[in-house]
């Protein structure tokens, strides 16, 4: 299957609300313990930007498969560097290569949205996610021990990062000069 992506629309919202809620019931990806609805999404909607912070969709047979978003990280402009990744795959498209495509491209479009730290922040517990990211050179950067507590359950949140080494002003190349 030939896989592309896309700049999500406003149409997508539905769609990439239904991929999001599908995982709450799991308790392994988003802290989030009941669906969201699509207004309360709107604005998070709305801060992604194709030319700094884009939301992709990847479509399959004419649906949202999955999406990514690039977030910006802790909000202060010395972090504006740096990115937060999030991935989300549609029930049923799972295990198809649509999260790995989706990582793939991210790593390669960081550079042109002048990121070169990229971040993952996961649930300790969800092995999947973990692996992915690990598969594509993040690494391990940190651990915040039982800060979730889900059906009762506290839960780690894992930090994966990564550098998209490039000559951006500040990159550790710029550094060695």
């Amino acid at each position: 299957m030939a896989l592309t992506h896309r700049v999500a629309t406003r149409d997508d919202l539905a769609q990439i609300v239904e991929i999001y809620n599908s995982t709450v019931a799991s308790r392994m990806v988003t802290a989030d313990t009941e669906p969201v609805s699509v207004e309360s999404r709107i604005s998070w909607f709305e801060e992604h930007n194709p030319i700094l912070r884009p939301l992709w969709v990847a479509e399959v047979e004419d649906r949202v498969g999955a999406w990514l978003s690039f977030s910006n990280f802790y909000g202060r402009p010395a972090y504006s560097q740096s990115a937060e990744l999030s991935v989300y795959v549609r029930e049923g498209f799972r295990r198809m290569g649509l999260g790995s495509y989706l990582l793939t491209q991210a790593i390669a479009h960081a550079p042109t949205l002048k990121v070169n730290t990229l971040l993952g922040f996961i649930f300790g517990h969800n092995h999947p996610s973990i692996s992915l990211f690990s598969a594509y050179g993040f690494s391990r950067w940190g651990e915040l021990p039982r800060v979730a507590v889900l059906d009762g359950v506290e839960r780690n949140l894992v930090i994966v990062g990564r550098r998209v080494e490039d000559a951006q002003p500040g990159s550790q190349q710029d550094a060695a000069r």
